[in-house]
C-alpha cells in the first residue's frame, strides 16, 4: 500500500472517531439515520474507526421494552440498513444494539465494514445493583454457546472472544468491552490486549452522578496503560430517558494512560471526537514490556481462546493535518502546572544521585570545571544543593575556570560571577602554557607558530582541563562532577577519556540540553536562585553555546557554534527522544519533527521559551539534521558512551548509559537508518 509521505496512515498512526448521536427511545429507524450520519461525518474527517454508545441502535433507557419483537426487529433492520451504508464510508463501525441469539437476548456490539457485519461481541459483566437491572433483561456473554449469531439472515461470528485484525495496517487488531466490563476487577479488554488487541472500543451507558466522570477517566487511563492499548470510551448523549438518570455524553480516546481527546460533556449537539492513535507506539512499547509477553504467557489458555476476524480496512487517502498534540520539546513540561513540579523533581534526582555518591565515597568535596556556558552551569547548581542537602559548606565546591586559547571574555566571566554568586571555591587556572607545552612535547605545527587548529589541537585544550581536574581532586580529596549531557552524549560531542567525557560521577548524563535550559529558565522565574545569580544565568541563556576550542576575530564572544556542526539541539532532541524511547524510523520521526516544528505559530510553546527563541524548521532541515543525527549516534559516537561514567537517569526518555536503557555495539553501521530516511522522506 503505497500512501504520501504526509498521509497519517504512512506512519502508523490510526485516526479514531468515538460518536455521541442524538438517540429517541425505543426508535431504531431514527437511531439508525443518526449513526449512518456520523459515520458518514467520521469517515470525511478521515477516521478509520467509529464507536458509538451501548445500546444506541435502541437508546440504552428502553427498560422492559427491549423484550418486545417489534423493537427488536427493528434493530435488526437498522443494522442491515447500516451494513449498507457502510459501503460508502471508510471506518468500521461499532454499534450497540440488542440481539437475539439461541433463544437468549444480549447487549452486544455489532461490528460493521465495507457492506457487511464482522462480528458481535455481547457484554459480559452485566450490573444489576442500584439504578441497574440488566439481568432482567439480557443474558451475559460469558455464558453463551452460540459461536455464530444469525443477523439479517446472515451468519456472523459471536462471542465475547472475538478480535478484529485489519490485514492491511500493521498493529490494528480491535477488541471490544460494553461498559460494565471495564468496571469489573478483571475486565475482557485485558485478556484481549494479551491476545493481540491493539485498539480496545468500549460501547458504554454509564449514566451521571457527581464525581463519575473523573472515576471514568481514572479508568480508562488505567486500563489503557496496563493494556498498553489505544482505549476508545463513547457515552450516550442527548436523548436517553431522564425519568430517573441523566447522561452527558462523555467520550474519550486514551492511548497507553494518555488523554488524546474527549468530548463536551453535556452538550446538547451530535459530537464526533477525534484523534490519532499512534500504533507503533504501542507496538514498541509493548515489544519492549518483558512483563506483558509474561503474563500473556500466564493466561495462554484464555488468549488461545480468542477468534481473530480478518478485514481489509479501507485507508483514507486523504486523512489531513495529524491530530494529536506533538510536544516540540518530548523533554520538557509545556503545561505550567506541571512545570514547577518536574523541574523540581529533576533537580532532586540530581542532588540525589550526587549526595548518595559522595556519602558512599566518604567524601565532603567537589571539583568541577566552570565555562560560563549552560552545562557546567547545571551541574555547579547541583553541586551546590547537594553540599545544602549535605549541612556542608558552599565552599566545599571547588570550582575551576580553565580558560584556554579561545576563552570568550563573555563565558570567562559568567564563569567567575556564577562562582561567586553562588559563594563556592572559585579559582582560574590558564591552561595555555600546559597546552603549549604538550603541543610542542607532540610536534604540533602550532607550536612553530602555525594557526593550525585541527582535532588534536581542540583535543589538547579538552584533555589539559579534565587532566587538571582529576590531579585538583586529588589534591584536595574530592569528587570531579561531570557536566556533560545527554545531547553531547548522543551526538558524540565531547573528547573521549582524557576529556570531557570522563569524570567521576556525571549529574547531568540523562539530561538533555533542552531540558538544562529550561532548568535554567526555571530557576531564574520561580525564584530558586538570589536576585545575582538569576542575572548571571540570564546572560548565559544568551550566549552561543560553543567548545570554545578554536580562537576567532572577536574575543568577547564564542567564536564556534556547536551547533553549526551537530545541529540545533532543539531538533537532535526530539529525534534522541523518538529513536531512543521508543525506535521508530528515521521516517516517523521526520514526519512528526515537521508536525512539532514546521509553524511556529501551530500548537503550545513552553511559556518560559522566549518569543525570539520560538523557531520553525521545515522538512529539508529537519531530514539534513536529522542524517547528521543518525550517523553520529548509531556509527561514531557508541565507543564513548560505552565507556560513560556513572550518573543518575532523570526521565522516561531514557539515557544513554551501557549499564541501563542503551546497549549497542561501538562498531555498528548507520546504513539502514539512512537508507529509509534518504529512500522514504522527500
Amino acid at each position: 500500500m503505497s500512501l504520501s509521505f504526509h498521509n497519517i496512515y504512512a506512519h502508523g498512526f490510526l485516526r479514531a472517531a468515538v460518536c455521541v448521536p442524538e438517540i429517541r427511545v425505543a426508535d431504531p429507524v431514527f437511531n439508525g439515520d443518526r449513526a449512518i450520519a456520523l459515520a458518514e461525518i467520521a469517515s470525511r474527517q478521515g477516521a478509520a474507526i467509529a464507536v458509538f454508545p451501548e445500546l444506541n441502535l435502541t437508546a440504552y433507557t428502553v427498560e422492559d421494552l427491549v423484550q418486545q419483537d417489534a423493537l427488536l426487529d427493528q434493530a435488526e433492520s437498522a443494522i442491515g440498513r447500516l451494513a449498507t451504508a457502510s459501503r460508502e464510508v471508510a471506518p468500521v463501525l461499532v454499534v450497540g444494539a440488542p440481539l437475539r441469539v439461541d433463544g437468549q437476548l444480549y447487549n452486544c456490539a455489532v461490528v460493521i465494514h465495507d457492506g457487511r457485519v464482522l462480528g458481535v461481541v455481547p457484554k459480559s459483566f452485566l450490573p444489576n445493583y442500584r439504578e441497574y437491572y440488566e439481568k432482567r433483561h439480557y443474558a451475559s456473554g460469558r455464558d453463551a454457546l452460540a459461536r455464530e449469531a444469525v443477523v439479517n439472515g446472515e451468519r456472523v461470528p459471536f462471542g465475547t472472544t472475538l478480535l478484529f485484525e485489519a490485514t492491511n495496517v500493521d498493529g490494528f487488531i480491535l477488541g471490544i468491552e460494553i461498559c460494565e466490563d471495564l468496571w469489573a476487577p478483571l475486565p475482557p479488554s485485558t485478556f484481549a490486549a494479551l491476545a493481540g488487541a491493539t485498539v480496545i472500543a468500549n460501547l458504554s451507558a454509564s449514566n451521571v452522578t457527581i464525581g463519575k466522570p473523573e472515576y471514568r477517566r481514572t479508568l480508562c487511563s488505567a486500563q489503557s496503560g496496563a493494556c498498553v492499548a489505544a482505549y476508545l470510551y463513547c457515552g450516550p448523549g442527548p436523548g436517553e430517558s431522564t425519568t430517573d438518570l441523566a447522561w452527558d455524553g462523555h467520550a474519550m480516546v486514551w492511548e497507553n494512560g494518555e488523554l488524546l481527546a474527549e468530548s463536551q460533556r453535556f452538550s446538547r449537539e451530535e459530537q464526533v471526537v477525534t484523534a490519532d492513535v499512534d500504533l507503533d507506539r504501542l507496538r514498541q512499547d509493548r515489544m519492549r514490556l518483558t512483563s506483558f509477553a509474561d503474563c500473556a504467557a500466564e493466561h495462554r489458555i484464555k488468549a488461545e481462546s480468542y477468534r481473530r476476524v480478518p478485514f481489509a480496512l479501507r485507508v483514507p487517502r486523504e486523512a489531513g493535518a495529524l491530530r494529536r498534540n506533538v510536544l516540540r520539546f518530548p523533554y520538557v513540561p509545556a503545561d505550567p502546572a506541571l512545570r514547577d513540579e518536574r523541574c523540581h523533581e529533576v533537580y532532586r534526582i540530581q542532588v540525589h544521585g550526587l549526595v548518595k555518591r559522595l556519602e558512599h565515597a566518604g567524601l565532603t568535596k567537589v571539583v568541577i570545571g566552570v565555562s560560563g556556558g549552560l552545562d557546567s552551569t547545571q551541574a555547579l547548581l547541583v553541586a551546590v544543593r547537594a553540599m545544602d542537602e549535605l549541612g556542608l559548606p558552599r565552599e566545599n565546591v571547588l570550582g575551576y575556570s580553565l580558560p584556554g586559547f579561545a576563552t570568550s571574555d563573555a563565558t570567562r566571566d559568567s564563569a567567575n560571577r556564577l562562582m561567586r554568586a553562588l559563594c563556592v571555591t572559585g579559582e582560574e587556572i590558564d591552561i595555555r602554557p600546559s597546552c603549549a607545552q604538550m603541543l610542542a612535547d607532540i610536534g604540533h605545527p602550532f607550536a612553530r607558530g602555525e594557526q593550525l587548529y585541527d582535532t588534536t589541537f581542540e583535543n589538547v585544550q579538552a584533555g589539559e582541563r579534565t587532566s587538571h581536574l582529576f590531579r585538583l581532586a586529588n589534591l584536595h580529596g574530592g569528587l570531579v562532577v561531570g557536566t556533560g549531557d545527554l545531547s553531547e552524549i548522543a551526538l558524540g560531542w565531547s573528547t573521549y577519556g582524557v576529556g570531557d567525557q570522563m569524570s567521576h560521577y556525571n549529574v547531568n548524563a540523562s539530561v538533555p540540553k533542552t531540558l538544562i535550559t529550561h532548568l535554567l529558565r526555571w530557576c531564574i522565574a520561580a525564584e530558586q536562585v538570589s536576585a545575582e545569580t538569576a542575572s548571571v544565568l540570564r546572560g548565559i541563556l544568551g550566549t552561543t553555546i560553543s567548545p570554545e576550542l578554536v580562537p576567532g576575530d572577536d574575543a568577547a564572544q564564542p567564536s564556534q557554534h556547536s551547533e553549526a556542526v551537530v545541529g540545533p539541539y532543539e531538533l537532535q532532541d526530539f529525534t534522541l527522544y523518538y529513536v531512543s524511547r521508543f525506535g521508530f524510523r528515521p521516517s516517523k520521526v521526520a514526519y512528526l519533527a515537521l508536525q512539532a516544528w514546521g509553524d511556529a505559530s501551530r500548537g503550545s510553546w513552553p511559556d518560559l521559551v522566549p518569543p525570539e527563541r520560538r523557531h520553525a524548521y521545515d522538512l529539508p532541515t529537519i531530514k539534513r539534521w536529522l542524517e547528521v543525527f543518525l550517523v553520529r549516534f548509531f556509527r561514531t559516537s557508541q565507543f564513548k558512551r560505552s565507556a560513560m561514567p556513572n550518573g543518575p537517569k532523570v526521565g522516561s526518555g531514557g539515557s544513554l548509559s551501557p549499564r541501563g536503557d542503551w546497549r549497542a555495539p561501538s562498531d555498528a553501521e548507520e546504513a539502514a537508518w539512512v537508507e529509509e530516511l534518504r529512500s522514504r522522506v522527500p
